[in-house]
Order: C-alpha cells, then sequence, then structure tokens
C-alpha cells in the first residue's frame, strides 16, 4: 500500500525511522522494481547545521519548504545525484536522505541504478507514477548511529544520531529484493 500525505506531513524524526524497511518502487514504463530502504538520515530544519535548509530558503532547497511527500533531489561532486524525501508541515524544512536500498549502498549508486536525476526535483510520491514508497508486509529493527559526510557542521548536529540503518542481521534475513 502506498503511503499517503498524512505519513510525509510528520516530523521528519519520526517519518526517517519509519522508513527503514519500506518499499521503495521505480517505475519505468512497462516495468516496474522494488527495493527495500535499509539506510536514511535525517535533515530538520533551518537551525540543523547539516541541513540545505541552515542558510534559508534559495531556489536549491525550496521543495523542502512544501508539505512532506515530495522529492528533493541535488548534485554532490558534479556527478551524483541525492535522493530525499521531504517531511513534515509546510513551511518547515526537513527531508530524509535516501542512504542505501537493497543492492545499492550508497546515495549516489543507488539514484545512478534507478535513474533518478533532477528531473525528479519536486515529484509528488503521493500521487507518482514513476517514483513511490510503499509499506513493506514485515516490521524490521533498525539500528540508529550519527550521520556521516557532514564534517562542515558543528556540534552538536555533528552528532546527532539521526542516522537509522536496518541492523546487518534483519537485511541478511530479508526476502525482498528487486522484483
Amino acid at each position: 500500500m502506498r503511503f499517503t500525505r498524512e505519513f510525509y506531513c510528520r516530523d521528519v524524526l519520526e517519518v526517517a525511522p519509519d522508513l527503514i524497511g519500506t518499499i521503495l518502487v521505480r517505475n519505468k514504463g512497462i516495468n516496474s522494481s522494488r527495493y527495500l530502504i535499509t539506510e536514511v538520515e535525517a535533515y530538520r530544519g533551518e537551525e540543523d547545521q547539516a541541513c540545505h535548509a541552515r542558510f534559508g530558503l534559495t531556489s536549491r532547497n525550496a521543495i523542502m519548504y512544501d508539505a512532506g511527500g515530495k522529492v528533493y533531489v541535488y548534485l554532490v561532486y558534479g556527478m551524483y545525484w541525492m535522493l530525499n524525501i521531504v517531511a513534515g508541515a509546510a513551511g518547515t524544512p526537513q527531508a530524509v536522505l535516501i542512504r542505501g536500498i537493497t543492492g545499492y549502498d550508497g546515495p549516489g549508486k543507488l539514484t545512478r541504478a534507478l535513474e533518478i536525476d533532477k528531473g525528479f526535483y519536486g515529484e509528488d510520491l503521493v500521487m507518482s507514477d514513476t517514483l513511490w514508497l510503499e509499506e513493506s508486509p514485515v516490521k524490521h529493527r533498525f539500528i540508529q548511529t550519527f550521520r556521516i559526510g557532514i564534517d562542515y557542521a558543528s556540534e552538536p548536529w555533528k552528532s546527532m544520531p539521526w542516522r537509522y540503518l536496518i541492523r546487518p542481521q534483519e537485511l541478511s534475513a530479508s526476502k525482498i529484493s528487486i522484483v
């Protein structure tokens, strides 16, 4: 079952852990593929020094200020698109970075494999026919740790435990893979 707008319009610290073990669906016309979400990171508002909203509203991060359920993609190192899911109410810039799915560890690898690029900026996951998230029949347990790749952020933001990963033993036992 596809998630509703209400699922995404909660605080990012509720949405991010709830995304662990859910299904990311990428539809490319006649075929669609399903992937288990294995790793995510939460970014929470203008006060979060690791969040793109830390400098306020810009043309790059404007979609983060919409109501949850939209896609925020941006380019890093001039070559990797990062897939983020906007969370929270309109006007509260929050997003969840999808860091891993079954078969692809790393946010740049997964967007390349799924052919996700700037064309997905602003895509509405509630209504899209090319990309959406679904509930999983299995509830996975996860571990929580600090976010990675944010050395530019100051404390306490650098050490916030806002990275969520499926427990390794659960991942190896998972029956969900590319379909």
